[in-house]
């Protein structure tokens, strides 16, 4: 498989990707969400994880038990290197295995390898060389254009989204802050250090319900996307922040 065909392979796999997700999301909630973690209807990891398979794996894909095994562990590895750069960079957990058997930090576990594995084998025998004929009947000068074009929606996508999870974050430390002078405020007046910080507190408590609200579309989408998501620095706010939005919902 060349570089043209992969990256028209992971926009394809990345969408059907999304509507997997989607779909899954659909049938638990009973509504639409867009579980990805980006704004536009693909999920990169997917793209990713079917790319790789069928890049290093078609050479084994006719021995059905090897191919299983190998996807599984393939695609497992991408899942559990994705969540934990993501934490790494992002400082949140953005989905949490924790409760399922046999996981690996919550990252990833047996039950979601085990289908992963089983979902490589279905595409590589039956659907990829649907996809892969449709991919060479395409003229090559539209799939350039449309490399390019979905290229650049993506970075922009990229873009975005990181801009708003780093305005979370700030967001998410100044709640934390205008709480530590809330109880700092809250103890001084236990200790009668101040007769009258009414004022004071007051204000705190509206920056307080001020900051404790979604800033952003982005970040609200985020939040709904991932309802396990975690914030290692700031864990008890963003679940302040979860809890008020869903409460207002």
């Amino acid at each position: 498989m060349g570089l043209y065909d992969l990256l028209l392979s992971f926009f394809l796999y990345g969408f059907l990707g999304w509507c997997t997700e989607v779909a899954f999301a659909a049938v638990k909630t009973g509504k639409f969400v867009n579980r990805g973690f980006l704004n536009g209807p693909i999920c990169p990891v997917y793209g990713i994880g079917v790319g790789l398979v069928v890049w290093l794996l078609t050479p084994i894909e006719d021995q059905l038990l090897l191919l299983y095994v190998a996807s599984a562990a393939l695609v497992t590895l991408l899942e559990w290197a994705t969540g934990v750069v993501l934490d790494r960079i992002f400082h949140h957990k953005w989905w949490d295995y924790s409760d399922q058997p046999m996981n690996i930090g919550g990252y990833v576990c047996l039950p979601f390898s085990l289908v992963w594995g089983l979902g490589c084998v279905l595409i590589m025998k039956f659907l990829h060389p649907i996809t892969q004929k449709g991919i060479d009947l395409l003229p090559v000068p539209l799939g350039i254009v449309l490399i390019i074009g979905l290229g650049a929606a993506l970075a922009a996508d990229i873009s975005v989204t990181v801009s708003a999870i780093l305005k979370l974050n700030r967001q998410l430390e100044a709640m934390e802050k205008v709480a530590a002078e809330l109880r700092e405020l809250s103890d001084k007046v236990g200790s009668n250090i101040y007769a009258n910080v009414s004022e004071a507190k007051e204000k705190l408590r509206a920056r307080y319900e001020e900051l404790s609200l979604p800033k952003s579309r982005v970040s609200a989408r985020l939040l709904k996307a991932f309802p396990r998501m975690e914030s290692r620095r700031h864990k008890a706010m963003l679940e302040e922040l979860k809890k008020r939005m869903w409460g207002r919902r």
